[in-house]
């Protein structure tokens, strides 16, 4: 089959969407650093006019090489993040960049393009069985190597992405076990923090106490529920000791407040309040652009990053958030419906990856501003200031719509 050109198969309706967001995100930073002097919004456009040439080199490079080198660039990946331990820079208490004058990269950012590389590489494998316990271990490894390296950073926000990559695994063969055991794991923690912790027992006693008597003959295996309801006591039991001794006091602050444990409006619930305030003033159809008098006022602490949204509540409204929304959800089903017309596993599990990766900044990011998920270091994609987000993005989205627009060449 002859090539055809790029530009006859790349989907254009990611790219224009991608291109949509891009703009309406620059917008939104305009209108929320307007009348700071650092220069946020004119370096968001100098980022912006690098992504061009970013955009042309990965559309350039042959899809096969992505594939070949996949092992390769994550390990380049893994050495960037450890590298940061020695020669990184500190902001606000992070060590997440490398610093060259005064220009700054995160590599975090292009660390999720990477992992998702090198696992959708090794599940490429026709000889991979996530059925069997080792091969569950490695590809959990891959998952689990860089948030290893994320977390002493510290860097909460981006480490938490990676527990998407557990639900691609799901959908590629691994036991439904990992997702139940990490969602009863949440769950039972939030309610300890909530409820006293002998409460939470009993109810996981009753819930054990119906799966016994009302499930199948297989589940009814009283040594299984006893051991079952011991982990999860001695799990109930930890719980305050790791939220008081391990979780830093600005983590508990924000738990204690999301639960309602902790009113602190001036304090460490300032910026949900404000990011609130915003949204909420910004009615039906918004106050207009340049227009938000909260925007204006910087209530907003790091409106321009982390609560970008908030600019397009209050200037936009309900109307303009459910745009911006709809487009983003318009990208993610875009991506799942080009993975599952992919002709390789590699370019399906590749794609599974970037929706959810997508997905989750995407879903964290809108709940952290309107004050239901904790506040933390997750931004927009495409719409929050930097450099390094917005690239990372960017070559994270390419490298698919490359890999799609070779499909016609592959058997």
């Amino acid at each position: 089959m002859k090539n055809q050109s790029i530009k006859n198969n790349i989907d254009w309706i990611s790219v224009f969407i991608y291109t949509a967001l891009v703009i309406l995100g620059w917008l939104n930073i305009y209108s929320s650093s307007l009348l700071s002097t650092d220069g946020t919004y004119q370096k968001q456009l100098i980022f912006i006019g690098c992504t061009i040439p970013l955009i042309f080199i990965v559309l350039f490079v042959d899809g096969k090489f992505y594939e070949k080198y996949a092992s390769i660039i994550f390990g380049v990946s893994l050495l960037s993040l450890a590298g940061l331990f020695l020669f990184g820079k500190t902001i606000a208490g992070q060590r997440c960049w490398y610093a060259i004058g005064s220009f700054t990269i995160q590599p975090s950012e292009f660390a999720k393009a990477a992992t998702a590389l090198a696992l959708a590489k090794y599940l490429s494998d026709t000889q991979i069985n996530l059925k069997e316990v080792n091969r569950q271990v490695q590809a959990l490894a891959i998952v689990f190597l860089p948030v290893l390296l994320i977390l002493p950073q510290p860097d909460p926000g981006s480490a938490l992405i990676y527990s998407i990559f557990i639900v691609v695994l799901y959908r590629e063969g691994l036991p439904s076990w990992y997702v139940w055991t990490g969602f009863i794991t949440i769950l039972l923690f939030v309610l300890t923090l909530v409820l006293e912790p002998y409460a939470v027992i009993l109810i996981a006693l009753g819930v054990l106490i119906i799966i016994h008597f009302k499930g199948r003959a297989v589940d009814r295996n009283i040594i299984l529920s006893a051991i079952l309801l011991a982990v999860i006591s001695a799990f109930v039991l930890s719980v305050d000791y790791v939220f008081d001794n391990i979780f830093k006091q600005h983590h508990r602050d924000r738990f204690n407040i999301l639960l309602g444990k902790t009113v602190d409006m001036k304090g460490i619930g300032y910026n949900t309040n404000q990011s609130e305030i915003a949204i909420g003033s910004g009615g039906w159809i918004g106050k207009g652009f340049l227009e938000g008098t909260q925007t204006k006022g910087g209530f907003v602490p790091e409106q321009h990053t982390d609560y970008i949204f908030t600019t397009v509540g209050e200037e936009w409204g309900f109307a303009g958030s459910i745009v911006v929304i709809a487009l983003f959800v318009g990208l993610l089903l875009r991506v799942i419906y080009l993975a599952e017309r992919q002709k390789t596993k590699f370019s399906r599990v590749y794609g599974y990856c970037v929706a959810g990766i997508l997905f989750t900044h995407f879903f964290v990011n809108i709940a952290m501003v309107i004050g239901i998920f904790p506040t933390i270091g997750v931004p927009l994609p495409f719409f929050s200031y930097g450099g390094s987000g917005l690239w990372g993005f960017t070559i994270l989205l390419f490298i698919f719509l490359k890999m799609d627009a070779n499909k016609v060449n592959e058997w």
